[in-house]
Parts: structure tokens; C-alpha cells; sequence
């Protein structure tokens, strides 16, 4: 066991797959259905599949190059992984998902991709060229047993970040930002500049802000009174950044197995680093809340969705259906006005107006089935048993699901 680590509960490890177990057949048979019926996947995220309930909580880790991520994650494992590579240039050039196996081994993403015991099938939107930048580092250890962190290539700075990547960064990131359990930002104490791609980095974990922690790292080798300033400078940069006036926790230290070259502070780094890694061994029991509040959040979102596209639906003409859908389309702002004063959905459940007008314009209507105001039955009945409402009916209640 890991000088770190705590021995888990039995009982803690029962309880969650019973809970996943709980959440994976409510989604099933309520959910999906609704969400199948609405084409919820064309206008958000893809259907669930049970690798995205079962995947061990994810912590992945953001900073620009030479920042200590691959170090931190060394010194975490208190061992090398396949494929690990250290340097003052940027080494890490790929995402690397780093997991628990038995045998040491390293995946290639195109082989993750299509396993089915991985959530990672969806990333293959991003292209090959993403895929060939993607891997997962399989190793037997302690701390990967029901953990597994992601390590991310060193963010560009200066001139490096017009260099084009050949994939679409800032998407994956957000993609990886809105599944993982805890996001960690590695900044230097000697380099606190944040370039514009860092920024664009920071920007796409937005929305996910209870999972982001701090880490001003190698501070050891600033003076106490250098460190107050680090510390204030890296504050003042990142609320401009984040645009908020509260900042995640930061945590101050030196993360690796070598000696600390300022000892002064050596107290304080060394509560800092216990605080971190408590925060850390604390997700596996958090992922737990973390999944259930997702789907609750999910629920929602499809909910509010039906009502829209129902909606949508049952104004459409049987001739004229192009005009008729440019006009929802440019009139899409009182249709949601409309049907929050109906059913009492709350303003704040509804999808960025422009975002949804610019996919429904590419959206064919006639995918959806036309429903009944009122009608109750459950989503997915067959298409054909369902009767046209009256024309001109505005108001629709979606199948209950």
C-alpha cells in the first residue's frame, strides 16, 4: 500500500455497484427510450452505453509543457508507466489514460476506442490523427484500483501555439472536462504566463469549476517572499481567466521524488501535498454523487427537449415544412418562452438559443413522431400507433419516460 493511501471499505465498494447498478436500469428503462424517441443525440451528447456508468472515476491533468504533470503523476504512483517520458521539452505529446491491469501494457486509441469495456467510443468523432494522439498506459498498482488519471500533451506557449495540432484540442479537453471527476491544473512557479491556448483550455473545462484544483508546482525552488507573489500573480491571472471572483483551492508544493532545494517552507508543502491527496483518494467516493447528479442533470435536459421538439413537431404543416422551419427557427426564442409559461419548466433548463438554431437547421423533422397534446403513452411505442393531433395544435405534452 502507498505511504498515501488508505485501506477502502468494503462496504463503500458494495454500495456503489449497487447504486450504478440502481442508475444504469432507471436510465434504461425511462431515459433512453425518451431520448431515443426526441433524437436527443443529435443535439447533445450520445446515448449512454453501460461502460459510461461502469468507468472507474477519471482524474485528468491540464498545464502547459514542462509544468510536472507526468512527474506528478509519477510521484503519485510511486513508479514509471509504459510509455513515460520526462523531460524539459514537451514529452508528452499524446492523451494517455493510465489504468489498472494486470500486465504492464500500452493501447493503442484506435484499439480503445472500439472496447466495449472503455467509454471511449464516442472519440472517434475527433478524427484519426486524434486517435494516433490517444493511448491508454495499462499497470498493476495500488492507487489505479478503481482510479485512473489522464495525462494530457504540455499546452503550446508563444510562438509553439499557432503550430496546428491536426485535431480539434480544446474539443477533446472539453469532452474529457465534462466526464472526469477531478480536473488538476499544474502551473510553474518560475513560468506563470498563461498563453492563449492555456486560456482556451481553461475556458473548456468551464461549467465543470467544482472539479478543478490548483497546483503551483516546483515551489520549492522560490524564496518565501517570491512565493507570496507567485501565489498573488497566479490568482490575479487565473479570476481574469475564469472571469469569476472565486478561484479554485491551490494547492502549493513540489511534486516529485527529489529533494525540496528552498527548506524553509518544507511544513507547508508537506500538509499541502497530504490535503492534495486526500482530495484525490476522496473521488472514487465521490464519483458516486458525481454520476448520479449527471443523470439527474441529463433528466432534465431530455425532458425539456422533448417538450421542445414535440412542440416543433406538432407546428409543422403537412405541405411547406422548409418555410415552416425557418420561421420556428427565427421565432425559437418565444417558442421557449412559450413553453416555459406552459409547462413551468425553469428558464435556466432550456439550450443556448443559437447553439440549437444552428442544428435544428440541419435537423430533419420528419425523424420525430407527431404526439397528441396530452398524450401519456410511453416513448418508443411503435411510430404507427400514434394519431395526428388536431392541425394548428401548439401545445404538446411528450410521452411520459
Amino acid at each position: 500500500m502507498l505511504r498515501w493511501m488508505k485501506k477502502s471499505n468494503q462496504n463503500d465498494s458494495d454500495a456503489y455497484t449497487s447504486t450504478i447498478d440502481g442508475m444504469k436500469k432507471v436510465y434504461k428503462k425511462f431515459v433512453r427510450p425518451l431520448e431515443e424517441l426526441y433524437r436527443y443525440q443529435e443535439f447533445y451528447s450520445p446515448l449512454l452505453t453501460d461502460s459510461d456508468f461502469d468507468a472507474p472515476p477519471t482524474v485528468m491533468l491540464l498545464g502547459q509543457y514542462s509544468t510536472g504533470k507526468t512527474t506528478f503523476i509519477k510521484y503519485l504512483l510511486e513508479t514509471d508507466y509504459p510509455g513515460l517520458r520526462i523531460g524539459p521539452e514537451p514529452t508528452t505529446d499524446k492523451f494517455v489514460a493510465i489504468m489498472h491491469g494486470e500486465q504492464d501494457q500500452i493501447i493503442p486509441g484506435n484499439a480503445l476506442v472500439v472496447d466495449q469495456r472503455h467509454p471511449y467510443k464516442v472519440l472517434t468523432r475527433f478524427g484519426n490523427n486524434f486517435l494516433q494522439r490517444f493511448e491508454a498506459a495499462v499497470i498493476k498498482n495500488p492507487v489505479l484500483q478503481g482510479l485512473n488519471l489522464l495525462d494530457t500533451p504540455g499546452v503550446l506557449a508563444g510562438a509553439k501555439q499557432t503550430v496546428n495540432r491536426g485535431y480539434d484540442f480544446t474539443g477533446v479537453v472539453k469532452w474529457f472536462a465534462d466526464r472526469v471527476d477531478m480536473i488538476v491544473m499544474l502551473f510553474d512557479a518560475h513560468k506563470l504566463d498563461i498563453s492563449d491556448e492555456f486560456s482556451q483550455t481553461i475556458l473548456a473545462c468551464k461549467g465543470n469549476d467544482t472539479k478543478i484544483r490548483i497546483v503551483l508546482n516546483k515551489a520549492d525552488k522560490v524564496t518565501n517572499q517570491q512565493l507570496m507573489r507567485v501565489y498573488g500573480a497566479l490568482m490575479w491571472s487565473l479570476g481574469k481567466v475564469l472571469g469569476t471572483p472565486e478561484v479554485a483551492r491551490v494547492y502549493i508544493g513540489s511534486f516529485w521524488d527529489q529533494p525540496y532545494q528552498n527548506d524553509d517552507n518544507r511544513k507547508l508543502f508537506e500538509m499541502e501535498e497530504e490535503d492534495l491527496f486526500k482530495d484525490i483518494q476522496t473521488v472514487p467516493r465521490g464519483s458516486i454523487v458525481r454520476k448520479l447528479n449527471d443523470l439527474v442533470k441529463r433528466c432534465r435536459i431530455a425532458k425539456t427537449h422533448a417538450y421542445i421538439m414535440s412542440h416543433i413537431k406538432n407546428e409543422m404543416p403537412v405541405f411547406g415544412k422548409e418555410a415552416k422551419m425557418k420561421s420556428i427557427i427565427a421565432n425559437l426564442p418565444k417558442i421557449f418562452q412559450q413553453i416555459e409559461q406552459t409547462t413551468g419548466i425553469p428558464a435556466g433548463d432550456f439550450p443556448n438559443v443559437e447553439e440549437f438554431q444552428e442544428k435544428l437547421k440541419t435537423f430533419d423533422i420528419t425523424k420525430l413522431a407527431k404526439l397528441k397534446p396530452g398524450d401519456d403513452r410511453r416513448p418508443g411505442q411503435n411510430d404507427r400507433d400514434r394519431t395526428a393531433p388536431a392541425h394548428g395544435a401548439s401545445s404538446t405534452r411528450p410521452g411520459a419516460g
